[in-house]
């Protein structure tokens, strides 16, 4: 994706916010809350198909079936690096299957997740009634 093509998505979506500030008291604000939130998946789409081979796009749609914040995470680090310029050409199914390892290694790292790691706390000086059974 080349800087001419970032930019000319974000001179469509300045075009976008300008129009829709044009129509400002029309309509309710739930309503402009749904466009704006469609207009934004709308250019995440567009990018994620201009910087994703058909295989790696594939793949990110079955992410999302299974855990859709993982594949959030994978698309804003997709964007944050189409956006900053470190990605020479198309993500391939292998480049997105390492960077969704990455995301799982911080998610892990951060605590986030959960992890499939249960912790029981118990409080202490809290009756019980396994309690009664010691004072026979």
């Amino acid at each position: 994706m080349s800087d001419a093509d970032l930019e000319e998505i974000r001179k469509g979506r300045l075009a976008q916010l300008q129009q829709r500030q044009g129509n400002g008291g029309a309509g309710g604000g739930s309503s402009q809350e749904e466009d704006r939130k469609k207009q934004e998946s709308e250019a995440r789409n567009s990018i994620l198909s201009q910087i994703l081979t058909p295989e790696a796009a594939d793949r990110l749609g079955r992410i999302r079936l299974v855990k859709e914040s993982r594949a959030t995470d994978v698309e804003n680090r997709l964007i944050t690096l189409a956006r900053s310029g470190q990605l020479r050409s198309k993500v391939t199914e292998d480049q997105l299957k390492e960077i969704l390892g990455a995301v799982a290694e911080n998610e892990e790292k951060s605590g986030g997740g959960g992890g499939g790691r249960i912790v029981i706390n118990r409080r202490k000086g809290v009756w019980d009634d396994d309690d009664d059974l010691l004072d026979l």
